[in-house]
């Protein structure tokens, strides 16, 4: 049974999953596996796309009153202050201090558990990103410092914006790209594009002489970059080779 969104009104969306990979006609974000879909129309949405709240807060905001928008308001180009990317789409606006957050980051989890590494979501790093080796956003407007996870050791930090980027790495390696079957769904494909990709972080551990404190350190990168990319894409169910992971609620 399907339900109307404002966003597309005439018809019923219906949930789906396919392995193709798809836009979310909503954020204009990407996304993969489970959707809500009108085959007619040929329209896709996120499940934080199609099931919003009217009017919310988040708390790296104080004070603030967050309204879901179909579209972003003005002419001028917006930005997320979650992720640092350009909003496109749907999106939560507070009127009163002009901030906007992508769907998606609006609902990103305050706690992550990768293997045995706990991870909080936090709205400023003082240390450098494991993806692009910097403090500040490369890419983003220079007001946006960016939304990172970072592990309670301390030893692990992701620039939101720099995993989404990662997602985009791993959807050009070939095994995702040219390799999926009958019996491969796209999560799994990118799962082994993602595994199979190098991290930056890899070639400064190789001239730093390696190891296997080393070894295990990209393996908590790997895993950390596999959930969150699952999140990020409207799927965190993704079948995830050697992957143990859980939300902290």
């Amino acid at each position: 049974m399907g339900e109307i969104h404002a966003g597309h009104p005439h018809q019923e969306l219906v949930p789906k999953c396919y392995k193709k990979p798809y836009t979310c006609d909503g954020c204009k974000e990407q996304g993969i596996g489970s959707r809500h879909r009108c085959e007619d129309c040929d329209y896709d949405l996120h499940k934080h796309c199609m099931f919003y709240k009217s009017t919310t807060r988040h708390d790296f905001f104080p004070n603030s009153a967050f309204k879901f928008l179909l579209r972003p308001p003005g002419l001028r180009e917006r930005w997320c202050d979650g992720c640092g990317k350009p909003v496109r789409g749907f999106l939560y606006h507070c009127e009163g201090k002009g901030w906007d957050l992508h769907p998606c980051c609006m609902n990103l989890p305050n706690k992550l558990k990768v293997d045995d590494v706990k991870f909080k979501l936090r709205d400023k790093v003082l240390k450098k990103c494991f993806w692009c080796n910097r403090r500040r956003l490369e890419g983003s407007v220079s007001a946006i410092r960016g939304w990172s996870y970072v592990s309670k050791c301390e030893k692990y930090h992701f620039h939101v914006y720099c995993a989404s980027e990662m997602m985009l790495e791993g959807r050009k390696n070939e095994s995702y790209s040219n390799n999926i079957d009958n019996d491969q769904t796209a999560s799994d494909s990118l799962a082994l594009a993602l595994e199979n990709l190098e991290l930056p972080i890899q070639g400064r551990s190789r001239r730093n002489g390696g190891g296997s404190s080393g070894d295990k350190f990209i393996r908590i990168v790997k895993m950390f970059f596999k959930v969150f990319v699952g999140i990020l894409l409207g799927d965190p169910t993704m079948t995830l080779t050697s992957l143990v992971a859980e939300l902290i609620r």
